[in-house]
């Protein structure tokens, strides 16, 4: 059998309940302190859309976009499940973003926990640079980097 991969939007609280179990005992969640209910807060708010990658059919990433406001293209989560990572599946999940984000805006933007060192990899290596360093963001001692991928300025942008 050959490996497949789908990925689908979803509002579904049952999904949002089962990944935030996922996160909160996967770093960086973890390493941060955030429990369940922390990381389930991250699905509520206006302005999101979540997307779930199945592999083979079983839940294995997610990704949060928020689509208006300031940071109109911003990445707000972008996760995969620990069993599935090492299979090109972040990757496939960032580009999906990315396409979806570069159809109303040239810049997308992604925070990564200056210790999560392999997703800064994947950032880096498909084009994102480090715009900002925001100390202390989430918890005391440690750093948040402020990522953007771009394809242009924002005024006069039409794709």
């Amino acid at each position: 059998m050959t490996d497949s991969y789908t990925i689908v939007q979803t509002t579904d609280p049952e999904v949002f309940d089962v990944f935030s179990a996922k996160m909160a005992v996967s770093d960086p969640w973890s390493t941060l302190g955030m429990n369940i209910a922390a990381c389930r807060a991250g699905f509520e708010g206006p302005c999101r859309e979540v997307f779930v990658a199945r592999w083979n059919g079983e839940p294995a990433g997610l990704a949060i976009l928020q689509v208006c406001g300031s940071f109109d293209g911003y990445i707000q989560i972008l996760f995969i499940v620990e069993a599935f990572r090492g299979r090109g599946l972040g990757k496939r999940l960032l580009t999906f973003c990315e396409d979806r984000i570069f159809k109303r805006s040239p810049n997308v933007f992604i925070c990564v926990s200056g210790f999560n060192t392999r997703a800064l990899g994947l950032y880096e290596a498909t084009g994102y640079t480090v715009v900002g360093k925001l100390k202390d963001f989430l918890k005391k001692g440690f750093d948040e980097l402020l990522l953007r991928k771009t394809v242009g300025p924002r005024l006069g942008y039409n794709k």
